[in-house]
């Protein structure tokens, strides 16, 4: 009897300890995601070209196992070009007309890490509902957003923008509208990272629109280790001076954990992979 009792009492501690295991993993699970502008294939970048930047691209994505990454900047075959080097999934279209024309702000993402449950593209302007300018935008502006399901089960939201590059007034109503948004979508208060290229500094009042909003964080500012990497992300593919101007921001909300922030300025051979350094959080739900 007292040897029964004894297996079942070891027994049962190793069920404790093995469901201890399981949730300690699950909750130490970590994410990295980055927002990333990746240079219009513009032949005119003699020494920059789209078929030499490619392959550090996909290397520095590999490399600091980065599951998902909001681009900027592509066009359709450039998107298609890098999500298929890396197995990776896509979501997004293109500015110009909604399909695949026009640069797009896509997001890539490891199926197997993440299900996609749902997704969108809404344009920065007055008419989101379709292909438009807005305010005073030089071009079409885009945000490019999915709902997705981490292995563990966990749900969050991704937003990804590339604001105008002359427009005052259109950055500042593009992060009203991008906020609005998310409020009115994001009903079950998921968690929310929102990223992209804002063509905008700290100082500028379309970022202190986002941050000054309830929840609203620089992932760069609560970071759990100081934020690594230079001190701008926009190169101009400049080997001789790093940027002293952060243009391209991560923002999150909501219950989670930004873990590490980095600006990254891998190069190869001394040269960038595009004129912007990708911005790389860790994140744990």
């Amino acid at each position: 009897m007292k040897s029964t009792l004894f297996k079942f009492t070891l027994f049962a501690l190793v069920l404790v300890n093995c469901s201890f295991l399981i949730q300690t993993s699950i909750q130490a699970q970590t994410h990295n995601f980055a927002t990333f502008n990746i240079r219009y294939a513009n032949q005119n970048d003699i020494g920059n070209l789209w078929a030499d930047r490619l392959p550090p691209i996909k290397s520095l994505i590999q490399f600091h196992q980065i599951e998902l990454v909001g681009i900027q900047e592509g066009l359709h075959h450039q998107v298609t070009d890098l999500a298929n080097s890396l197995a990776f999934s896509y979501i997004g279209v293109g500015r110009d007309d909604g399909t695949e024309k026009g640069e797009f702000t896509a997001i890539l993402y490891n199926p197997e890490k993440f299900k996609l449950l749902e997704n969108g593209t809404f344009w920065l302007s007055p008419t989101p509902e379709k292909p438009s300018k807005g305010w005073d935008a030089a071009l079409n502006r885009i945000c490019t957003w999915g709902k997705f399901e981490d292995g563990n089960g966990k749900e969050f939201y991704i937003f990804n923008i590339h604001y105008d590059h002359i427009g005052q007034q259109a950055r500042e109503e593009s992060s009203k509208l991008v906020i609005s948004t998310v409020e009115k979508m994001n009903t079950e208060n998921l968690p929310v990272i929102l990223m992209g290229d804002f063509n905008v500094t700290p100082e500028n009042a379309a970022y202190s629109t986002i941050t000054n909003q309830e929840g609203w964080k620089d992932a760069r500012l609560i970071s759990k280790i100081p934020s690594h990497g230079p001190a701008g992300t926009f190169t101009g593919f400049d080997w001789e001076k790093m940027p002293d101007g952060i243009i391209d921001h991560i923002f999150v909300k909501g219950d989670l954990t930004v873990l590490r922030h980095g600006i990254l300025s891998d190069n190869y051979g001394k040269k960038y992979p595009s004129d912007h350094f990708p911005v790389l959080v860790e994140v744990e739900f």
